[in-house]
């Protein structure tokens, strides 16, 4: 019966990448790993900690030569970081260039590097000096890279934090901070110019922390609630960090840059906080990051770009019992610095990720909501940390954050289904709740194939590729006739 499996759940594979389970989108999920903590694994012993969960994309805060290295063949895509303090430096073009041939260039093609993020939330730190030092940083390292013939697989970038938004209820109203527009709009253009990603940590815990009797957690965990619709666009949200997305897709728009992409490199949930720190707790840190990441692996984009991938860095890796601040900021790890889970998230990352299959290692690393406002957080006070990674809360950041109106609230309890559009969303979740499903009865049948007869194998390829085409073809029909059918019995 092993043969008959091992065909099966390859044609189910076929028929998954081939249309009857089409997805536009190709998400992809990766991780924050920071080390300001003195009681880490060595990044040798992490290296199988990240194997076994699963992960397959990383973001550095700096290029440590040790993580680099021990990374080294394992097919994990790297984002390396350049912090603040080198921004002046690094404006010669002899400097940047030394410092990606020893950062960058060195370790490849061995280690997965596919992108650059010069800065960390430079421009909230209101340091006219450092603002002024980071495009031109940006546009050093490029050229570095350029030169280096390198610019077709590595980017340049730069991480934001949400608090650049001026407005941001409803999404549709997003925009910039207008002392921030000259800053940003050079930028922008930096950004569509070299094909780079704009990066943005977008904390839904904070407000909930700020506000808790008012912003429901429901919202911001995920989990089911009325949610509310953006009255310009009738688009329903019913979770925050969507509309945080979306606001910044709107702010992108109004300066002329609708194509950006944003990838959102930063974002978690704390499993333990100090008295006053409304949320922080195992509970809701599973809920928030394994709905997240169940989220993700559905391939669907956000209400206003549906069709776009989702790129989210989860913060973080582990708990770094160094880091200033409340106790919140030493506890956003997934696991503990002994490399066990700091909570469970209900199933495994590796079972998630499979469900991406090879589509997020394909789609370029460097290539909150309605009635909620999407609250900003702010980068870390001025002088706190050279690279604005030490503390990802502030106390002058809650200052900006924008409170629910009763009105919103009101939208948010009171709205009326839109039911063509409830249709679609329960068709596209049950369409991906499928393909996860028969992705995972597919890589359990890979792991028995090792003991397999290597001819079945090879026989199973053949028959993919045979039946690929007509796949496609035959498969697109019965979906649109599956569709039809389910949305003529639902208004019935």
């Amino acid at each position: 019966m092993e043969p008959f499996s091992h065909c099966s759940s390859l044609f189910f594979l076929v028929l998954l990448i081939s249309g009857f389970l089409y997805s536009e989108v190709a998400n992809s999920i990766g991780i924050n790993y920071g080390q300001i903590a003195n009681n880490l694994p060595s990044p040798e012993a992490v290296v199988p900690i990240a194997k076994s969960i699963g992960i397959t994309r990383i973001k550095l805060y700096d290029a440590d030569p040790k993580v680099l290295k021990a990374f080294a063949n394992t097919g994990v895509e790297f984002i390396v970081g350049l912090g603040n303090e080198y921004l002046a430096k690094v404006q010669d073009p002899g400097k940047a260039q030394e410092w990606v041939k020893s950062n960058v260039q060195a370790y490849l093609p061995a280690t997965k590097i596919t992108c650059i993020f010069v800065g960390n939330e430079v421009l909230t730190f209101n340091d006219t000096s450092l603002t002024g030092n980071l495009l031109p940083a940006m546009q050093s390292v490029h050229t570095a890279l350029v030169n280096l013939n390198l610019d077709k697989q590595v980017t340049v970038t730069t991480a934001h934090s949400l608090s650049i938004l001026e407005n941001s209820f409803p999404p549709s109203a997003g925009t910039f901070r207008r002392d921030l527009k000259n800053c940003i709009a050079p930028i922008l253009d930096f950004h569509s110019k070299t094909g780079s990603p704009f990066l943005i940590n977008a904390y839904p815990y904070f407000a909930y922390k700020s506000n808790p009797k008012q912003v429901p957690l429901d919202y911001v965990l995920f989990q089911p609630n009325a949610g509310s619709p953006d009255p310009a666009t009738n688009l329903h949200y019913d979770n925050m960090l969507f509309a945080q997305i979306d606001a910044v897709y709107a702010a992108l728009g109004s300066l002329g840059y609708k194509k950006l992409p944003v990838h959102i490199s930063e974002t978690g949930w704390p499993s333990k906080g100090d008295d006053d720190e409304a949320g922080a707790t195992p509970e809701n840190a599973k809920k928030y990051n394994g709905n997240l990441i169940k989220l993700i692996c559905q391939n669907k984009g956000t209400p206003l770009r549906p069709n776009s991938d989702l790129n989210i860095y989860v913060f973080a890796l582990f708990n770094e019992n160094m880091k200033p601040g409340p106790s919140s900021e030493r506890n956003f790890g997934l696991l503990k610095p002994d490399g066990t889970a700091a909570y469970s998230l209900g199933f495994s990352l590796n079972s998630s990720s499979s469900s991406k299959g090879n589509s997020s290692s394909s789609s370029s690393s460097g290539s909150g909501q309605g009635g909620i406002n999407p609250i900003t957080i702010g980068s870390s006070p001025p002088g706190s940390s050279s690279n604005g990674y030490l503390s990802i809360s502030s106390a002058s950041a809650t200052k900006r954050y924008h409170m629910i109106s009763p009105i919103s609230m009101l939208w948010m309890r009171k709205r009326k289904k839109n039911r063509r559009g409830y249709l679609r969303t329960r068709q596209r979740s049950i369409i991906s709740s499928i393909s996860i499903t028969l992705v995972d009865s597919y890589n359990e049948t890979k792991l028995k194939s090792k003991t397999m007869n290597p001819n079945i194998i090879k026989m199973g390829r053949y028959i993919s590729n045979a039946v690929f085409a007509l796949a496609y073809n035959v498969s697109t029909s019965v979906r649109r006739t599956y569709l039809q059918s389910v949305s003529e019995s639902t208004t019935k």
